[in-house]
Formats: structure tokens, C-alpha cells, sequence
């Protein structure tokens, strides 16, 4: 279930904290597959973190923060393109509420497509199971409702 956040303070990857993590913990914490972490560095979503000594990576709480607004957008159905610009609007503190609220409504209306979709399709299964006996018998009516879909 995802879970609605409220946001008190949009300032988000400033914060100056002295935690430090592996990619590991930064897994843990976030729940993002440490390929993924590597892809977003890759792909500039997140900022390349210092290496220690011994050339290991060493994120810190911003980079915490970050990963998690990440996921965060990207389980409310956010494109990757759609969080690049969520970000690049908080990191350089060019937005108004006005502009990330039409990005949200549009995803909104999205999602409320995407349910209607699969409304039809749970009716079109629906009907289909309903039409089925179960029985031992070699004809089967959703085997011929799909069979007729594919020549149609």
C-alpha cells in the first residue's frame, strides 16, 4: 500500500548531517536494489557520492533523501523523465507549488486512466469466468471467447 507523505519543509537535499552509509545500507534504508542506485548515478538522477580510501562509495543523509524522494515518485507513478524534473525544479529552487501540483494532477488524472483500463479488463475476465463451468469437458467457453478475439 502506498502510503500518502506530507511534506513540511520542500528544502530537502541541503541538509548538512554526518551519517555516512555504504551502498548496502543505502539499500536497506531505501529499499532500492544497489543496481538501481549505480543506474541513477549513471544516468545523473543521483549525484556520485565521495569514495573512501579504500574506493568505496560514501553516501550521506542527502543522498538518503534524495533516493527516497526518488522512490518515492517512482511509486506514485512519476516517468524517470518526470522525476528528473521534479528534481532539477527542487535543486535549483525554480518551482512553485502551482507547477509541481499540475505535475501531480496530470499524473492523477493518469492513474485514474490506468484504473478505468483496468476496470474494463477485470468486467472482460469477469464475464469470462462466469460463462466457464469448470467441467472436465475439451471445449472450454474462455478458450473460444479468446480464440475468437485472435480472428477478429
Amino acid at each position: 500500500m502506498i502510503t500518502p507523505v506530507v511534506a513540511t519543509d520542500s528544502s530537502l537535499f541541503g541538509r548538512n548531517f554526518v551519517n555516512e552509509f555504504t551502498i548496502g545500507e543505502l539499500s536497506r534504508l531505501t529499499d532500492v536494489n544497489i543496481e538501481t542506485i549505480r543506474y541513477y548515478e549513471k544516468i545523473g538522477i543521483m549525484p556520485n557520492p565521495p569514495r573512501n580510501s579504500s574506493g568505496y562509495r560514501i553516501y550521506s543523509t542527502p543522498h538518503l533523501e534524495r533516493l527516497s524522494f526518488v522512490r518515492r515518485s517512482r511509486e506514485l507513478g512519476f516517468s524517470q523523465p518526470e522525476v528528473r524534473k521534479l528534481l532539477t525544479l527542487v535543486d535549483e529552487h525554480q518551482y512553485t507549488c502551482a507547477e509541481i501540483r499540475e505535475m501531480t494532477a496530470r499524473q492523477l488524472t493518469a492513474v485514474e486512466n490506468k484504473i478505468q483500463d483496468l476496470q474494463k479488463l477485470a468486467n472482460a475476465l469477469t464475464k469470462m469466468v462466469s460463462e466457464c463451468d469448470g467441467g472436465d469437458i475439451p471445449e472450454c467457453p474462455i478458450i473460444d471467447t479468446l480464440l475468437s478475439h485472435a480472428t477478429n
